[in-house]
């Protein structure tokens, strides 16, 4: 498969699905207008705006070299998975648990964390929160590696990666509460993203899935949610500046790789804990 038949196959369902999102962004702002606890802040609201313009622009600059990269590595091994509807649920799955681990990752190691921090920011938790996607996550990409070797078929690998995706977009509500417990056993829900969203000490670190909580109950990260999470960072940041929540960590990591004084301490510096 050429890049040009790549782009012609795949459907943008990300922009067929704007209009859906940006219905419920003004729906929960209008639900919880009057709801001091719940209501949009302004600032934190624009900065996520900003946050999700700038990954946006970034997105549509990449694209090209996201498909070449998935191209070149699926067309590193010699076997093709013929395409079936249980090939779906494969490419599905496949797709979730690599992006099980470049979550699980990012969360313990520092430069790893730096593509990702922008988006646990907030202090807040609803649906404009889900724009805040770090502006350097593409380097995330190498965690999906493995799918793009895994013989499926790219077409169908990139659309469940958009539709993975999308669905991550819902469960950042505090809108929605519990949901059935067959559900709630299988599918993350926003009850299970609010304690991965918790600063809360208990809520760090759990709940990394983004559509199949099953990895987080058969890794050992699964955590209920059994108290009112506290959401932002251990170490809030005082800006709402869009660049500044992009880039603070690697900042901070540039200063300490300059101070390391061998390769093992800039080793510590990379890819110890955040």
């Amino acid at each position: 498969m050429d890049l040009q038949q790549l782009e012609r196959e795949l459907l943008p369902l990300t922009a067929y699905a704007a209009p859906v999102i940006f219905g419920s962004v003004l729906l929960e702002f209008w639900l919880t207008r009057h709801d001091e606890d719940h209501r949009y802040q302004r600032h934190d609201f624009w900065s996520s705006v900003g946050i999700g313009a700038g990954s946006l622009l970034i997105n549509g600059l990449l694209k090209t070299s996201v498909f070449g990269m998935a191209i070149f590595f699926s067309d590193l091994i010699p076997w093709r998975i013929e395409t079936h509807w249980w090939t779906w649920v494969l490419a599905y799955a496949v797709i979730d648990i690599c992006n099980y681990f470049a979550h699980f990752t990012a969360h313990k190691q520092r430069v790893w964390w730096a593509t990702h921090v922008t988006h646990h920011s907030s202090e807040h938790l609803n649906f404009s929160t889900a724009f805040r996607n770090s502006w350097t996550q593409h380097l995330k990409l190498i965690f999906f590696i493995p799918a793009w070797l895994s013989g499926l078929n790219l077409v169908v690998l990139l659309t469940c990666y958009q539709i993975n995706l999308l669905y991550q977009f819902w469960i950042h509500t505090e809108m929605i509460g519990k949901l059935p417990r067959w559900f709630e056993f299988f599918f993350v829900t926003p009850s299970h993203h609010r304690v991965h969203h918790g600063s809360n000490e208990r809520y760090i670190d759990k709940n990394f899935g983004s559509s199949l909580i099953i990895w987080d109950r058969l890794f050992g990260t699964f955590q209920e949610e059994d108290e009112k999470p506290v959401y932002g960072l251990t170490k809030p940041v005082e800006s709402f500046n869009p660049v500044y929540l992009n880039f603070h960590v690697w900042a901070d990591i540039w200063r300490d790789l300059r101070q390391a004084r061998s390769l093992r301490s800039a080793w510590t510096v990379l890819f110890g804990p955040p």
